[in-house]
């Protein structure tokens, strides 16, 4: 352990060009009033968001739109959100957080680090620490479903089973929806059906005579687009019944996305409505804010079907062949998780 007022020496990713990460080292400072030192346990790679930047999918005008990310989208840049560590040291005038706590942050992929006491969130008791990775991802998909009309008896269908689709999936089936699944990958569609929903699909088979069959010939009255492909996104629309919402989750980042306009979405009446974590639906009025938002996400968190999620469990000092595992389409993995040692001090 570092004597008090000494930094710390971490090591981070960051993405250097499109295509290649490294591991860094990090001057920690320690914690000064009102902030917190976090050690961390585990981090969860971003299967989609993430594997945009590191491809260079993303407009480097774009702001970065979180306090702990560094260098920008033209790169170099350190990225990720969804860090689980245990509290090491609190500086003066905290007093809702003590050492050996676990906590949820929205951090990059860093051994260790210094946030301010506003932004870590404790998990519940007894939560194995690798499931509050999921964090992240149940309040996005929280948010997508919170996004949508969806009621109880009706159905929706969700393009795309990775971690969140999975997620919306389950959420769905929780708020009385019956589900069906588009997923390409097998054992996707495999794991989607065991986890909650009706029936998955391959996108290669007639997807929008399943649905009308399934439905008496509405179609979906929610689709759900979060597999990050514009072929689903033009899919989702022909699935939606007449008056039915489209809920586009992804982010496409630079990739153009060519639809049909001009036919079942013209004279169905059909809603395209975009969804963001960033932001709490405004429909939801003032019933519904942030810290409501992560109290419930909490709670959701031993509820939901999570450690089936993760798919493997990867030594932190291994992350840039991690990327390039993912880079390269590795069809079943869902969730890859980095584990940390102890950290190194100065």
């Amino acid at each position: 352990m570092n004597n008090p007022g000494e930094s710390f020496e971490a090591r981070a990713v960051w993405f250097a060009a499109p295509r290649s990460a490294e591991i860094r080292p990090e001057e920690v400072p320690p914690p000064g009033p009102g902030e917190i030192l976090i050690e961390t346990l585990f981090s969860a790679v971003s299967h989609g968001t993430e594997m945009l930047v590191y491809r260079g999918e993303v407009s480097e005008s774009l702001p970065l739109d979180l306090p702990t990310l560094s260098g920008g989208y033209g790169f170099p840049i350190k990225f990720g959100y969804a860090a689980v560590g245990r509290v090491v040291e609190v500086g003066e005038s905290v007093e809702d957080f003590s050492p050996e706590e676990l906590v949820f942050v929205h951090h990059p992929h860093q051994s260790t680090f210094t946030v301010p006491d506003t932004m870590p969130i404790k998990l519940p008791d007894g939560l194995d620490p690798i499931l509050g990775v999921f964090f992240a991802n149940v309040e996005t998909a929280l948010n997508i479903v919170h996004d949508s009309p969806i009621k109880l008896g009706e159905t929706a269908i969700v393009f795309g089973q990775g971690v969140v689709g999975l997620l919306v999936a389950q959420l769905l089936k929780l708020a009385g929806a019956r589900v069906i699944a588009i997923e390409p990958v097998a054992k996707r569609r495999e794991l989607s059906v065991k986890l909650g929903a009706g029936i998955a699909l391959d996108p290669g088979e007639n997807v929008a005579k399943t649905v009308m069959d399934a439905t008496d010939g509405r179609g979906a009255d929610v689709a759900f687009e979060v597999s990050g492909s514009g072929d689903a996104l033009r899919n989702a629309i022909n699935s939606a019944a007449a008056e039915g919402t489209v809920v586009a989750a992804s982010w496409y980042g630079t990739k153009p996305v060519p639809l049909d306009l001009g036919g079942h979405f013209h004279r169905g009446r059909v809603r395209i409505k975009s969804s963001q974590v960033g932001n709490i639906s405004p429909e939801l009025g003032t019933r519904w804010s942030r810290k409501r938002r992560t109290k419930t996400v909490l709670e959701l968190l031993p509820k939901l079907k999570l450690r089936e999620l993760v798919s493997r469990r990867i030594p932190f000092d291994e992350a840039p062949e991690a990327y390039r595992n993912l880079d390269r389409n590795l069809g079943d993995a869902i969730q890859f998780v980095f584990e940390y040692g102890e950290s190194e001090e100065k």
